[in-house]
């Protein structure tokens, strides 16, 4: 069954995702992919985060000992692996070793007062140098679920600057769900119950806004093109020009348990480097589908 439209149309890969015998899968809250096409599924499970191959088999498992609550991912240029743990109130930073190397935020203690790092954080993104190569210059984490904000740091951790409260305002947050940066550096933050998208430059002055959306929990870029894809909790994910102009969606905002569609909410979402979607579902167990472009 195909979905979207034009060049950006996709075919549902039913079976692909094909984790180890009596392996259990909670809530899927991310997934992501790396340069070798190696797929990271993030869950609220005994085994929070399990790579597979693009065909969907088993690789390997990070992090056991050390993720609890899984809610965003993100993967650098250099296949570093952040994972925005949310009720441990943390960013943890894997190598493509699956070492952990970085941990910001104190493990299990939110931030003492408001708008500080960190109170039930939500996703993380790098910022890379403009000159095309893959040094990290800057580090975004939207800050949450106990906090109304946007931290931004330094590659080695040391706090910037933070800007954003509760609100429906310019600059102001229900929920700051996602923050990711596009290809012209402005910062995207998925403003989740206020139903849109606010645009920032990277020192955090608002540009715009995208709204009419419905409840959107994450977004990619497309690395070649000029387009963004949203994963929105009311059943539906959509595609959009970056001057905001609809492409195409589908699920259309109604639960549904056909393969292609959403029985739960799409909350992660992510373009692998053949230009395959795959999504990721919250208030549903084990749910994360592949679709690849025709």
């Amino acid at each position: 069954m195909a979905f979207g439209q034009g060049k950006y149309t996709f075919e549902v890969v039913e079976g692909w995702f094909k984790p180890p015998k009596d392996w259990l899968f909670g809530w899927i809250p991310a997934v992501a992919c790396d340069s070798k096409g190696r797929v990271f599924v993030y869950s609220r499970s005994e085994h929070p985060l399990v790579i597979f191959d693009s065909d969907g088999n088993f690789i390997e498992e990070w992090g056991k000992d050390i993720l609890k609550d899984a809610h965003g991912i993100w993967i650098d240029p250099a296949d570093n692996v952040y994972c925005t743990d949310r009720n441990s109130h943390c960013v943890f930073k894997f190598n493509p070793k699956g070492e952990l190397v970085m941990t910001l935020g104190t493990p299990g203690k939110p931030s003492e007062r408001d708008g500080e790092p960190f109170n039930k954080p939500t996703d993380a993104v790098t910022v890379k140098a403009i000159d095309g190569s893959s040094h990290i210059v800057a580090m975004f984490v939207s800050d949450g679920y106990g906090n109304s904000c946007i931290h931004k740091f330094t590659p080695e951790g040391r706090l910037i600057k933070s800007w954003g409260k509760q609100g429906s305002g310019q600059g102001e947050f229900n929920l700051p769900h996602c923050v990711r940066v596009d290809r012209y550096n402005r910062v995207w933050v998925c403003d989740r119950e206020n139903n849109r998208i606010q645009i920032f430059d990277l020192d955090g002055n608002y540009l715009e806004e995208r709204k009419g959306l419905m409840r959107p929990d994450a977004i990619f870029f497309d690395p070649n093109e000029d387009v963004v894809y949203v994963a929105e909790l009311e059943h539906q994910v959509s595609i959009w020009t970056l001057d905001g102009e609809l492409i195409t969606s589908w699920g259309n905002g109604k639960p549904s348990e056909k393969p292609g569609e959403f029985l739960g909410g799409p909350h992660g979402i992510w373009v692998d480097k053949n230009g395959d979607l795959y999504v990721s579902e919250v208030l549903v167990s084990g749910r994360i589908q592949k679709f690849v472009r025709v």
